[in-house]
C-alpha cells in the first residue's frame, strides 16, 4: 500500500530538489494492485476510525454503516485489537423467461496496537446507527515512589 498520494496521475509530480534524491525517477508500477484498483474505482473500502483518550479510557469509533452486530468479529491477541467484518449478500429473481442473480461481498479488517495500560479483559463494544464504538478502560498505573534522600552516618 502506498502512503504517497499521486493526485490521480500515473506519474508523480517532480520538483527540482527531487532529482537529488535516490528515488527521484521511480515511476509507480502499473501492476501495483492497490493503486490500480483505487484509480479505477474498485478500491477496498476501509472504515474511517476516530480514536480518543480520556483520563479513564480509550474510545474507538468505527464508521461501518449497513452492517449488523452479528457481522463484526472483534479479537484481542498479544495487545493487538483486530476488528473485522465479512458480509455476503445474494438476490435471485425469476420472472417469465429471464433470471437475474446479483451478489455482493463486503469485508474489511482493521488492527490497532493497544497501549500497555489498557484493560483488554474489560473492552466494551456497542453498534448503533452505523457506528461501532469500543471502550477500553485504562489500568490504574502506580506512581513511582517519591525520591527519598538517605543520610550518611
Amino acid at each position: 500500500m502506498s502512503l504517497i498520494k499521486r493526485n490521480g496521475s500515473l506519474f508523480p509530480r517532480l520538483l527540482l530538489n527531487d532529482f537529488f534524491d535516490n528515488n527521484a525517477l521511480t515511476i509507480p508500477s502499473m501492476f501495483d494492485l492497490d493503486d490500480t484498483f483505487q484509480r479505477l474505482g474498485f478500491a477496498t473500502k476501509v472504515p474511517s476510525v476516530n480514536i480518543t483518550e480520556s483520563n479513564e479510557e480509550y474510545s474507538i469509533q468505527l464508521a461501518a454503516p449497513g452492517l449488523e452486530k452479528k457481522d463484526f468479529k472483534i479479537e484481542v491477541e498479544n495487545d493487538m485489537l483486530t476488528i473485522s467484518s465479512h458480509k455476503e449478500q445474494e438476490t435471485n429473481e425469476e420472472k417469465g423467461n429471464y433470471r437475474r442473480r446479483e451478489f455482493s461481498y463486503k469485508s474489511f479488517s482493521r488492527s490497532f496496537q493497544l497501549p500497555q495500560n489498557s484493560q483488554t479483559d474489560k473492552i466494551d463494544a456497542h453498534y448503533q446507527d452505523g457506528i461501532l464504538k469500543l471502550t477500553l478502560p485504562k489500568k490504574e498505573v502506580s506512581l513511582p515512589a517519591p525520591k527519598k534522600e538517605i543520610s550518611v552516618n
